[in-house]
């Protein structure tokens, strides 16, 4: 696992052709965003990169325009588990906003590779020092980000592997390119914390429904509706609350 420090430190990136954007950033005031862009800097992120280490400083803030981070909870020091999923609708380092300069989980790149705008935390905390309106608008995707998080201890807790492996999907599918998505067993296993047979138990019946089609490390989501039937209430509220809290109203 690539690690912050070594590598996405020194890997600046141009702006790619096909432009790719932040929808937290974009739904900025422009004088907000004005005082971010100056001190914005596009990294490259490839999967397995760690953007945040567990109880170790953030010393940079990421907001995604592509690729996925996975919140991974960290036990005893090595066992990981997923508790939430993040892309282009938000950003790594959301601690630091809430007076924590240390991260609490690893966050680390994955399914595909991206770019992201990087800052400082410090020159982060700045803008949002001269701006209540731009600290608001980082606060509300953090609620947003706590929704989802909720609703993954609640699904972990209650629903069966097959409805539980439905939202995951889903969660990546809105968040990458297109309908292919790079799923191994890593991910399942950081996702569902079953054992490997219960992963293959449910991959099936979600084929069998004709929702997806699963081959050799990708899953590729074949109707988008019949994923959201078997997720049922363990999706939806966290995005109807980026909805309501971050996107901006139709001008």
């Amino acid at each position: 696992m690539t690690t912050v420090s070594s590598d996405i430190a020194n890997r600046t990136a141009p702006v790619p052709a096909t432009n790719p954007e932040n929808r937290l950033l974009a739904a900025l005031s422009p004088s907000d965003r004005a005082l971010l862009e100056p001190a914005l800097e596009r990294v490259t992120l490839a999967v397995g990169d760690t953007l945040l280490h567990v109880g170790q400083p953030i010393e940079h803030v990421y907001f995604l325009e592509g690729g996925i981070a996975a919140v991974l909870e960290v036990i005893d020091g090595e066992r990981q588990h997923a508790v939430g999923l993040l892309g282009a609708d938000g950003y790594v380092g959301w601690p630091v906003l809430l007076g924590d300069d240390r991260s609490p989980h690893d966050v680390v790149l994955r399914a595909e590779p991206g770019t992201a705008l990087r800052i400082s935390t410090a020159q982060l905390l700045e803008a949002t020092e001269r701006s209540e309106t731009l600290r608001a608008a980082l606060l509300r995707f953090i609620q947003v980000f706590l929704i989802q998080m909720g609703r993954t201890v609640v699904s972990a807790l209650s629903h069966p592997v097959e409805r539980r492996l439905a939202r995951w999907i889903l969660l990546y599918h809105d968040r990458v390119s297109g309908d292919e998505i790079v799923m191994t067993h890593e991910e399942f296993r950081l996702m569902l914390a079953v054992r490997r047979s219960s992963i293959t138990d449910a991959l099936h019946r979600l084929e069998e429904t004709l929702a997806i089609k699963s081959v050799r490390g990708r899953v590729i989501v074949r109707d988008r509706d019949k994923l959201l039937e078997m997720a049922a209430m363990t999706y939806g509220a966290p995005e109807e609350a980026y909805r309501r809290l971050v996107t901006p109203p139709p001008a």
